[in-house]
């Protein structure tokens, strides 16, 4: 999304061209370090600064050469994004609007659980994939995310909060499967032991339904657990909820989804967005009860958070319940999303889309209504 007073660019601008280290996996750190003379084990202890420690200055790194801290500072930069805006629920929930060095925004949502915090990320500034009633692709996708902006949104969170994250869901800014290798590499860098180390068990990918990502994400056999954006169980009704249906319709997503299963023995989440007078009727219930049935898969239901622009509304609470419960009787496992943020700019990609609504009407203003609106 182009904005007028911060100039976000598709490419990095000339600062953030420099190597960014926190975006290496300790593999490709090491063949760097290596690279510029250094001995192979500072790689481990530059890591450990950069994710465990999360140093956001070189010069914090006190165990290393000042001659080699003088070259990281010439030659490298770290991913450390600055809060632009922060909103805070009252149960708990925190909503940040992240400045990149390039001046794109993204959102991070930290959510507080029984077990744990949970950290929701983007991956990408905007989103291709044109979801009707999603928020974050209103404006398209501008860029990748690298796996060390990912990563830093973390890290962002915890030091605002002072508490650490022991989950983390992809389920942000963008298609995570559409920006596939920097994805990995910021789950390699992320469940790194040198770093802050979260199981993959403790992370959920979101994907909309892209049937090759899908595929090669099966074959690294990673534990995480898959979340497909199914929403429909019909390919005309998914169609005009879902873009991407018409490249992989349920033909094709289905298969892939059984594939996925059987190739990494892991469950699959299916998330089901209730949309009043669309998707939430018996009928709707009883089909995607046979379209999934014999998967042993989990169905999370998910009331839809208003979005200024799109035609569709929640359904109601009692209505949610009543489908959960045909779900339940024709075998299903099913859940309702707990809400969150309900009372802040919860649905996702609308707090970066007022910010870049005020930023459009300050650019038009005068320099005296500018000062009357301080």
């Amino acid at each position: 999304m182009q904005q007028a007073h911060m100039q976000p660019q598709n490419e990095p601008q000339a600062e953030t061209k420099k190597k960014c280290l926190t975006d290496l996996t300790l593999p490709k750190l090491t063949d760097y370090i290596k690279s510029i003379g250094q001995p192979a084990f500072r790689a481990k202890q530059i890591f450990k600064w950069i994710h465990q420690k999360q140093a956001t200055d070189f010069s914090a790194m006190t165990d290393q050469p000042k001659a080699l801290l003088a070259q990281f500072a010439q030659n490298c930069t770290l991913a450390v994004p600055t809060i632009r805006r922060r909103q805070q629920s009252k149960d708990g929930t925190v909503k940040y609007l992240l400045q990149l060095a390039d001046g794109n925004c993204i959102e991070t949502v930290l959510m507080r659980y029984h077990y744990g915090n949970t950290v929701c990320v983007s991956t990408q500034v905007g989103c291709a994939m044109g979801c009707r009633f999603c928020a974050s692709t209103q404006a398209g996708r501008v860029r990748d995310l690298t796996s060390g902006e990912i990563a830093a949104e973390i890290y962002t969170a915890q030091k605002d909060t002072g508490e650490r994250v022991s989950h983390i869901v992809l389920m942000g800014i963008g298609e995570p499967l559409h920006n596939f290798d920097n994805v990995m590499d910021f789950l390699d860098i992320i469940s790194c032991p040198e770093g802050v180390n979260i199981g993959m068990r403790n992370i959920s990918l979101s994907t909309c339904g892209l049937v090759p990502g899908i595929d090669k994400l099966a074959e690294r056999k990673l534990q995480l657990t898959l979340s497909v954006s199914l929403h429909a169980p019909d390919n005309v009704t998914r169609s005009s909820m879902m873009p991407v249906n018409d490249a992989f319709p349920l033909e094709k997503l289905i298969p892939a989804c059984r594939r996925y299963q059987k190739t990494t023995g892991r469950r699959i989440s299916f998330e089901y967005s209730m949309v009043n007078g669309v998707n939430d009727s018996p009928q709707m219930a009883k089909k995607l009860a046979d379209l999934i049935r014999g998967m042993g898969a989990h169905v999370n239901l998910i009331p839809i958070n208003p979005v200024d622009g799109s035609p569709y509304s929640a359904t109601d609470e009692a209505n949610v319940r009543r489908f959960q419960k045909m779900l339940e009787d024709l075998g299903v496992n099913a859940t309702i999303r707990r809400r969150l943020g309900t009372d802040i700019s919860a649905a996702c990609g609308q707090l970066r889309r007022e910010d870049a609504k005020q930023a459009e009407q300050a650019t038009r203003q005068t320099p005296s209504e500018r000062t009357n609106a301080q």
